[in-house]
Parts: C-alpha cells; sequence; structure tokens
C-alpha cells in the first residue's frame, strides 16, 4: 500500500499553493478557446492559503513573522502570487482592510525587487487593477494603490506605462470624491519619487500639462484637495521647473488666497511652498515680504504644530538671505519673543524624554537609539598662531541638545532660527532677548528656565561680545544649575556652559574654570544619563579650548572618567571614549605619566580586549586610543604589540573580504571599510607617538604592501588615511618606505586632486615628508606632482590646511631639489607667502622657508614682483634659527643693494622700506652692525 506524502507546514503551503495554481492553469487553458481575453481569476484554494499567510505574518510572534516571511519569499518562485496578491488588495472587499492592504504592501516589495521578472500578463494585470481601483471607497487602500502605483512608476515604467498620467489627470475630474482624491493621492506620490523625468523630453514634459490642471484645484471645495494640489506643485520649486517658473505669478496668487485656510494641512503645505519661494524665487516675493513677515508670524504660533514647524523653517531661510537683515529688522520685537517660546519643551517631549525620570543610569540602553558612528578620517593640519589644530569643519557644536527625539521639531527649530538670527544680527538683538531673559533664568517653572537657558546657548556665538558684561553673573548662576534637582535643566545648562567655554578659558582659571571643570565631572557621574552625555560632551569642548590649562587636574579628571567606565550604559561609553582621546589631544605629552598610564591603559585594554573585530563599537574606541597613543608616546610602548598587530590584521582582513566581493558579488558581501580606515588612524596614532620604535613592527609586518593596495583603493576615506599612515611611517622608519617610494610617488600625484580635499591634502603632506627624508634623490619625482601642487596653491577658494600643506611640501621640494623648482618660482611666490604667514615657527615651517630662500638664491628674478610678500611671510617668524635667519638676512640685503644701490641715494628705498612689516627691518639693522 502506498504511503502518505507527510510535508511540514512550510512545505504544505508552499505544495498545496502549487496545486492550486496548476488547477487553475489548467483550467484557464480549457476555457481559453471559449473566451481569449478572460479575466484571470484565482483559485479558492490558493487564495486561502494566501490569506492564511496575511493573517499569520500580523502576528506579534517575531518566529512567527520570520517564517511567514521566509514563505513568501518562496512562493515568489510563482508567477502567479502576484496576481493573488493585487486581487485580495483590489477585488477582495469581504477581507478587513489592514489584511488587503498588507497585501499591497507585500506586493510594493516584490515590485521593488523583482519586477522587471514579472511576465507581461502579471505586470499588465497589476497596471490594470490599479487604475480601476484608485477610487475605493477605503482611504487606507486608496493610499496603498497609490503606493502601488508610484513604485511601479519608478521602475522605469513611465515610459512603458503610457496612460497612466493621462488617465490620473481625467480622474481629478471625477465627480466621485474618492476617486479624484485617490488619483490626486498617486500623482503626489510620482511627483514626489519622479519630479526629474517629470520634467524631461523622454516624456514629453508632462508637466506642461499637469501643472495647470494642478493649480485649478487650489479653490476645490474639499481641504484634502487643496492640500495634495498644493503639494504636488511643491515639489518643483526647488529645481525651477520651466513648466511653474511659467506660472509662477498665478501660483504665488493662489497661495496668498488659501493662506488662512482652515485645514492644517493646507497651511503647512502653504508655509512649506512660501518657504522655498524664498530660495529660489525671492524677486517675487519681495514687494509682499512685509505681509509675508507678518503671515509667518501668526503661522509660527499656530495651534497645529507641524504647522507651526514649517512656518518656522522661514526664519532659518530668510536669515540665509543678504536681504535678511534689511527687511526683518522692524519685525524682530515680535519675531523673538515668538521664537523663545517656541523653545520651550512641549508636553509630548517630555514624554518621548522620559522627562519625569530623574535617575536611570541603571537601566540598559535601547539598542536602537543608540545612533550608527562615522569615523571621520585622519587629516594632517597645521598650527596657528593662539590655537590648536585647524579644522576645516568643525559640527560638534550643533544646537543638538536633545537627540533622542530624533524627529526635528518645533523646539530645535526655533534654537536653530535664533542661532543664525544672532548669527546676522549680532549685538543687535540683545535688546529684544535681554529682557526675556531675565525673567526666564529665574522662573520658578523648569520648564520656562530650562528654555531660557537653551535661549542663552542659542545665541552664544553671534551675540558673544555683546554678553561678555554678564557673563561675570552669568556663568556662575550657570554653574549652579548643573545642579538643579530636574535632569533637562541640568543637561542644557552642559550644553550651554560648553558655548561660553572659550570665554571661561581666557579669565584667571580659579574664577571660572575650576568650578566649571568641577561640576561638569561630578555631572559626568550623574545618575542620568541623559545628564552624563551631556556632561561628557561640554567637558571635550572645555578640553578642546583649555588644552594645557587642564594639566595640573590631569590626575582628578582622570579619576572621573576611568570611573565612568565602571557606571555608563552601552551608548554614553562611546561618548566617554571621545572625551578620553578629546583630553589626550588637548594635553599631549603631559599624560604620559606612569601614574596617569596606570590609571588610563587598563580599562581601555580592557575594552579592547573584549570587543569582537566585526563589532562596531571598535570605531569609536580606535580613535580614542589613536590620540592617547600619540599624547603617551614611549608611555604606549608596553602596549603597542598586540595594538599594532590587530590593526594590521583588520586591515588585511578588509582587503581580503573587499577582493571576495569584486570577484564574486553574489556570494560574498561588501566590507565596511570603516575598520580599515579607523585601523589605518591608529596606526598613523602609533607611528606619531612611537617615532623610531615603530621600526621592528613594522619591519615585522606587511603594512607596506597593505599600504599600497589602500593607497589605490576607490573608497577616497581609505586613501586619505592610507596616505596620512604613508606620512607617519616615512618620518618615524623611512629606511622601510625607501625602496617603495617608486611604487609610491605616482600613485600620490594622481591624487593631487583638489576636488576630494582631504585625500588631497594627506597626499600632499606626504610628499613634503618624503622630499625631506629622501633629499636630492627626489630629483625624478619632482615633474610627477609639481605642476599640480602649483595649480593647487593659485586655485581660488581653496581651505586652509591644503593650501598651508601645499606650500610648505613646495618649498620642501624646493629645497631638496631647487633647480627643478626654482624656475617656477614666480608662478607661486605670492600665493605661497600669504599661505604661511599665519602657521606657528615649527620644523615643517622651517624646512619649507629654507626651501624658498634657496631657490631664491638660485632664480632671485622670480621674487621681485613680490618682494613685499616675502617680507610679510618672513615677518610672521617669532624666533627662526641663526642659519635660517641668516639666509633672510642675506636674500633682504642682497635684494636692498641690487635694486637700490649706494650711488642712487636712499629715500626711494626709505620711501619703499614703509610698507615693510617691523620686524623685517630688524634685519637691516643687523646688516649695519655686521
Amino acid at each position: 500500500m502506498r504511503q502518505p506524502v507527510i510535508l511540514n507546514a512550510r512545505q504544505d503551503d508552499l505544495e498545496l499553493f502549487r496545486l492550486a495554481q496548476q488547477k487553475g492553469r489548467n483550467r484557464r487553458i480549457r476555457q481559453a478557446r471559449h473566451n481569449s481575453k478572460m479575466e484571470w481569476k484565482p483559485d479558492e484554494q490558493g487564495l486561502q492559503q494566501i490569506l492564511q499567510l496575511l493573517k499569520e505574518s500580523q502576528s506579534p510572534d517575531t518566529s512567527t513573522q520570520r517564517s511567514v516571511q521566509q514563505r513568501l519569499e518562496q512562493l515568489n518562485q510563482y508567477p502567479d502570487f502576484n496576481n493573488y496578491l493585487i486581487f485580495v488588495l483590489t477585488k477582495l472587499k469581504s477581507e478587513d482592510e489592514p489584511t488587503r492592504s498588507l497585501s499591497g504592501l507585500i506586493l510594493k516589495n516584490n515590485v521593488k525587487a523583482h519586477y522587471h521578472n514579472f511576465p507581461n500578463g502579471v505586470s499588465d494585470f497589476i497596471k490594470s487593477e490599479c487604475l480601476q481601483n484608485i477610487g475605493d471607497s477605503s482611504p487606507l487602500i486608496r493610499a496603498t494603490v497609490g503606493i502601488l502605483i508610484t513604485t511601479i512608476a519608478s521602475k522605469g515604467e513611465l515610459q512603458n506605462w503610457p496612460e497612466l498620467l493621462p488617465n490620473l489627470c481625467l480622474l481629478l475630474d471625477s465627480e466621485d470624491y474618492n476617486t479624484c482624491e485617490g488619483a490626486f493621492g498617486a500623482l503626489q506620490k510620482i511627483c514626489e519619487d519622479s519630479a526629474e523625468i517629470l520634467d524631461s523630453d523622454m516624456l514629453d514634459r508632462p508637466l506642461n500639462v499637469m501643472i495647470p490642471k494642478f493649480l485649478q484645484f487650489f479653490t476645490h471645495m474639499s481641504p484634502k484637495i487643496r492640500s495634495h494640489a498644493i503639494a504636488c506643485v511643491n515639489q518643483f520649486i526647488i529645481s525651477r521647473t520651466q513648466a511653474l517658473m511659467l506660472h509662477i505669478d498665478p501660483f504665488i496668487e493662489n497661495l496668498f488666497a488659501l493662506a488662512t485656510d482652515d485645514e492644517p494641512e493646507v497651511r503647512k503645505n502653504v508655509c512649506r511652498a512660501l518657504v522655498m519661494l524664498l530660495e529660489v524665487r525671492l524677486d517675487r516675493l519681495l514687494p509682499h515680504m512685509r505681509n509675508i513677515i507678518e503671515y509667518m508670524l501668526q503661522r509660527t504660533q499656530d495651534q497645529d504644530e507641524n504647522v507651526a514647524l514649517e512656518a518656522c523653517e522661514f526664519w532659518l531661510t530668510l536669515a540665509e538671505q543678504p536681504v535678511c537683515k534689511e527687511v526683518l529688522c522692524g519685525h524682530l520685537s515680535q519675531l523673538i519673543p515668538v521664537l523663545v517660546n517656541g523653545m520651550k519643551y512641549s508636553e509630548i517631549d517630555i514624554i518621548l524624554l522620559k522627562g519625569d525620570i530623574e535617575e536611570d543610569e541603571a537601566i540598559p540602553d535601547n539598542e536602537q537609539d543608540i545612533r550608527p558612528r562615522f569615523h571621520r578620517s585622519r587629516t594632517v593640519a597645521q598650527q596657528h598662531e593662539g590655537d590648536g589644530i585647524e579644522e576645516e569643519d568643525d559640527d560638534d557644536d550643533e544646537l543638538d541638545d536633545d537627540d533622542t527625539i530624533s524627529d526635528w521639531n518645533l523646539r530645535k527649530c526655533s534654537a536653530a532660527a535664533l542661532d543664525v538670527l544672532a548669527n546676522v544680527f549680532r549685538d543687535d538683538l540683545l535688546v529684544h532677548i535681554l529682557p526675556l531673559l531675565k525673567e526666564l533664568l529665574f522662573h520658578p517653572e523648569w520648564v520656562v528656565k530650562e528654555s531660557g537657558i537653551l535661549v542663552l546657548g542659542a545665541i552664544a556665538e553671534g551675540c558673544m561680545q555683546g554678553m561678555i558684561p554678564y557673563l561675570p553673573e552669568l556663568i556662575p548662576h550657570l554653574i549652579q544649575c548643573l545642579s538643579d534637582k530636574k535632569a533637562l535643566v541640568r543637561s542644557i545648562t552642559c550644553w550651554t556652559l560648553s558655548r561660553y567655554a572659550h570665554w571661561v578659558v581666557s579669565q584667571p582659571p580659579d574664577v571660572y574654570l575650576k568650578p566649571l571643570m568641577t561640576e561638569l565631572l561630578k555631572r559626568i557621574l550623574d545618575s542620568n544619563k541623559r545628564v552624563q552625555e551631556a556632561a561628557c560632551s561640554a567637558f571635550a569642548t572645555l578640553e578642546e579650548e583649555a588644552c594645557t590649562e587642564l594639566v595640573p587636574y590631569l590626575a582628578f579628571i582622570l579619576d572621573t572618567l576611568v570611573y565612568a567606565f565602571s557606571k555608563y550604559q552601552h551608548k554614553n561609553l562611546l561618548i566617554l571614549y571621545d572625551a578620553i582621546g578629546t583630553l589626550a589631544d588637548s594635553v599631549g605629552h603631559h599624560l604620559n605619566k606612569p601614574e596617569y598610564i596606570q590609571m588610563l591603559m587598563p580599562p581601555l585594554i580592557q575594552k579592547w580586549n573584549q570587543l569582537k573585530d566585526e563589532d562596531k563599537d571598535l570605531f569609536p574606541l580606535l580613535e580614542c586610543l589613536s590620540s592617547v597613543a600619540t599624547a603617551l608616546q614611549s608611555g604606549f610602548l608596553p602596549y603597542c604589540e598586540p595594538v599594532y598587530q590587530r590593526c594590521v590584521n583588520l586591515v588585511q582582513k578588509t582587503l581580503a573580504q573587499a577582493m571576495l566581493h569584486q570577484s564574486q558579488p553574489d556570494q560574498y558581501e561588501a566590507p565596511d571599510k570603516d575598520f580599515m580606515i579607523v585601523a589605518l588612524d591608529l596606526l598613523s596614532g602609533l607611528a606619531e607617538g612611537l617615532g623610531g620604535t615603530i621600526e621592528q613592527l613594522v619591519a615585522r609586518s606587511n603594512i607596506l604592501t597593505l599600504m599600497y593596495q589602500c593607497m589605490q583603493d576607490k573608497m577616497p576615506e581609505v586613501r586619505q588615511s592610507s596616505f596620512a599612515l604613508l606620512g607617519d611611517l616615512t618620518k618615524a622608519c623611512f629606511q622601510h618606505v625607501k625602496p617603495c617610494i617608486g611604487d609610491f610617488m605616482p600613485i600620490l600625484g594622481t591624487n593631487l586632486n583638489p576636488e576630494l580635499i582631504s585625500v588631497c591634502n594627506n597626499a600632499t603632506w606626504a610628499i613634503g615628508e618624503i622630499s625631506i627624508q629622501m633629499g636630492p634623490e627626489m630629483q625624478p619625482y619632482v615633474a610627477m606632482v609639481l605642476h599640480q601642487l602649483v595649480e593647487i596653491i593659485n586655485r581660488p577658494n581653496t581651505p586652509k590646511t591644503l593650501l598651508e600643506n601645499t606650500a610648505i611640501t613646495i618649498g620642501r621640494l624646493g629645497y631638496v631639489c631647487p633647480q627643478e623648482v626654482a624656475p617656477m618660482l614666480q608662478q607661486f611666490i605670492r600665493p605661497w607667502c600669504t599661505s604661511l604667514r599665519n602657521i606657528r615657527d615649527n620644523e615643517e615651517k622651517d624646512s619649507a622657508f629654507r626651501g624658498i630662500c634657496t631657490m631664491i638664491s638660485v632664480n632671485p628674478g622670480g621674487v621681485v614682483q613680490d618682494f613685499i610678500f616675502f617680507c610679510d611671510a618672513v615677518a610672521s617668524w617669532v624666533n627662526p634659527k641663526e642659519d635660517l635667519r641668516e639666509m633672510f638676512y642675506k636674500i633682504l640685503h642682497g635684494f636692498k643693494n641690487q635694486l637700490f644701490p649706494p650711488h642712487c641715494g636712499h629715500s626711494l628705498w626709505d620711501l619703499m622700506s614703509g610698507t615693510i612689516p617691523g620686524n623685517v627691518t630688524l634685519y637691516w639693522g643687523e646688516g649695519c652692525a655686521r
């Protein structure tokens, strides 16, 4: 007797569906000769199987959901499966709406993933059903059909579905509300997703018809339709679409007519349109600007927060326009109180932030709340007089005081608007703000007081000069607020104090710095995680400003930061790494004391050993260790070998994975190259900190081979970090780098592309370091790089760091190969001099100036026209070495004697020397004494 076949549940579903599909196909074949154009119908058994799956997929149980997902994916191998899904969505009106909508959303995902594999009959059936059911009586089903239509359109189907747009536009005129609304909903989604192609010749520019059509519906009796119409047109403002620009005046008139519409969604879209028009057609708004400002003042106070938020964006955009001061100055007395009022936490904000929970340090973090961290690759920069390292773009000081509410909200927008307006109006803003601040900062309600502290932080950058007289009273008050009983007050106070850190550090340390540091360190150990985070970030800012002013307090600081290791949950641990790394950057070698090393290194190495190579928490830890290694120098030696070896392994593993992915992309995933980038940067830190003692580690590893591969990687950040490492290894152990110079130099030359600023910057710096080590042997490679470097230094709007490194490298090339570089002196001498006039005296500046002096001695005519700029650059030296001073003396006196010989008299020389910087004329005095 034949044994029955026993299938598991998943096989059962698939087998039943396959049999049902086969029965349906056989039935259709039999009937086809009777009706060749018969509409597709599902087999009842197959339909029930799919309905059962759809029901199960709504289960809250994750294992059930996973099982359903696998079965749905397997059903995709049957072409008819998508017919069943559209049938459930559009025809099966006896089913509940969530199930029908879910069927449509699964179909949408299939369209995104597999549409080009759909048989023609299936795709035609889906398109036909969508257009027939765009007016379904259910808003949820209409919206789902609209999403499905725009997903098909985004797969390149606007060209292959020529009847879609005309049909949707025709349906707008339907007297049936559902049909009109459904068509408009679909058109709005198409306008959002396919704006560019709609404005192209590929479709014969349908917007020429669509935009006038949309404008007709601005006065429709239904608020939903009015809202759709504005939203559709809004998609084409920023791109200045010609079809809209031809109708710009009626568009603006229609917007004004809808300004006071009863429907919040309409008012929101009107505000959004005006904000975008402010950016692209200010000329059309200027005649009405006074009325628009008055309107936006009202809407910023709208009862609907979404409307208020859109209106508040207006002030941010207006602040970027040149006319801002002129058109807004008469309205500040009305605007400032509105913005300040918007900076209070709403009740919903407080609920989302769990503002009623004061102590939560023992509650583990929700991993979804931890934002992904992106490593910023190492960029080599020069030090300037009176500051630390010059950063090209420092975005650590953003108005982001409550980043766990990831959504942009009215509080954040109001604070950002006040910040940018403070930068426009500067101290003129204070006359409107100070009276409000006095009331807010001492208000008995914590929500009001907290908003006042936020206001004080928001105006810090723009109104700093005007605030200085008040800071001796305000800073102690803020330090007191760090002990407020409300965690949200303590956290915002940390942020606001960080905005005034520069002023605090400029005062006697015992007056403000010491009390501020003491209280911030207490807050780092706060029982509230939000306060811990804010205090850590604020302390990192204070570290950057105070630098070596913190050295007397290092033991106290380290004691607190190390204790935080045992106290912090996951999210704040990542921020703690940053605070420790910034401390190392700020105090440098002062950290290299046995007692400090013994406090700091064990917890860092413990974390280092706990983390696996695939763990992204390695990023901030590697960044931190890079700074610590550079600061500790020889003090890092006991830890360097395992750290070095792991970094090399990380680079090697990532490169190997990248090669596998390149050769077999279907079988191997692309690696996360950030692991390689942070490893390269830590190796740079080790080379910089350990100097020549890294030589044995380099000798025993294949790092130069790996670096050669990294220097040719497609990802700019990988090349950027590999060039930084090349420069650091060149300084630390050139004997290992030198045999590879013939391979490295052509790669460096091809990366002198200023469009990729940081890559170009690090390549330029590495060339300069190689030049000093190579000496005259650099001669064969000068032609590979010199013309690009001269081009970069003459390029307008080149960032300061790149200009400085380019000037230093040109100087160094000229120092070791003057005969090759000096003939081009006249092409770069002026920007060379202006680029280096502000950097500190150091070895790099020294070698660059020796190079320029050597080149002038070879080609003195090259400096004649720009002699005054050379004098200005010489004047930037505070204390040049004696032999360099002698070089300056010879050039300056040679120049004087050649152009103004004694028999010509000195009246002309005296006249010219009046334009020469004062400390340069000391060289003339030295000459008289010789």
